[in-house]
């Protein structure tokens, strides 16, 4: 959000610092030419991401006294974008998550145990990278759960099966019961380092076991991705399923749902399109 407000300050005053720029100065006039410039610039998603930090930034200047209500009102009228984009990324299939368990397995060393369940974890409990730097010790229990720091510091419980549970009880032998990070490096006398993880290494950890387990890169969010996916394929209710997300609204969780996408991949099926396959002519 600051750096969408540094961006909007020098469209604004020809200088990128949101905290020198006298927001409570804008009128109608000027929201309208912002949103006007974001929609020639940006992608419909950054467009409304830029014109929230717009919103808020103004709200905070009427709180403030720095404006009237009327103007406030006025200003904050222009609409967000309406838009329909497909999640980016990709999902990964069960053979390349074998693939990649195996290549952890492969690997000897306490970053094999680690890495397997790391990655199960972020699979099997479809957590967001940054959710799994914060995991301590302390919040796995009864085998079986884990308690969630997500976005917004809200927690959620997430339920573990039992190939997650075996993949982390593996790493927490290894590991020991130390209180403190569930996660931690591993250095190259291939001990382990009683600190947290940040998120770029869980970035790295993966692209590395992709690289040896010879599928195609991915990103730790399309692990979630497909956590998401593949419960809803399975059946499971699309409000259990955001709730087990610890997504806000239901909507980001229907963004991930396939089975629209093939119900409309079998009616295309049904068109018969009466074209021969052209025949190569014969020389001569």
């Amino acid at each position: 959000m600051r750096q969408a407000l540094d961006r909007m300050a020098e469209l604004l005053t020809g200088t990128p610092d949101a905290l020198s720029c006298h927001w409570g100065a804008l009128r109608l006039n000027h929201t309208i030419m912002i949103r006007a410039w974001l929609v020639e610039n940006y992608k419909p998603a950054t467009v409304n991401k830029m014109l929230s930090a717009l919103r808020g930034v103004l709200k905070a200047a009427w709180l403030l006294g720095q404006m009237s209500a009327e103007d406030y009102q006025k200003a904050v009228t222009i609409n967000s974008i309406k838009n329909y984009t497909l999640p980016a990324g990709r999902e990964v299939e069960m053979a390349e998550m074998s693939a990649l368990l195996s290549a952890c397995q492969i690997d000897t060393s306490p970053a094999g145990t680690r890495d397997a369940a790391m990655i199960a974890i972020l699979y099997g409990a479809g957590l967001r990278r940054a959710e799994v730097v914060k995991l301590d010790v302390a919040d796995y229990s009864n085998q079986e759960r884990l308690v969630v720091r997500g976005k917004g510091r809200k927690e959620r419980t997430a339920w573990l099966n039992q190939g997650v549970v075996a993949a982390l009880e593996d790493w927490l032998v290894l590991r020991g019961a130390w209180a403190g990070p569930l996660f931690t490096p591993i250095n190259k006398a291939h001990a382990i380092v009683e600190r947290r993880l940040t998120t770029q290494a869980v970035y790295y950890i993966l692209q590395k076991r992709s690289v040896e387990a010879e599928i195609a890169a991915f990103s730790p969010h399309d692990l979630r991705r497909t956590f998401v996916s593949n419960l809803l394929d399975a059946g499971a209710d699309i409000a259990v399923v955001s709730r087990m997300a610890g997504h806000a609204n239901v909507q980001t969780t229907a963004r991930y749902d396939r089975r629209p996408e093939e119900a409309k991949k079998r009616a295309a099926g049904l068109l018969h399109v009466p074209y021969r396959t052209r025949k190569p002519r014969e020389d001569g």
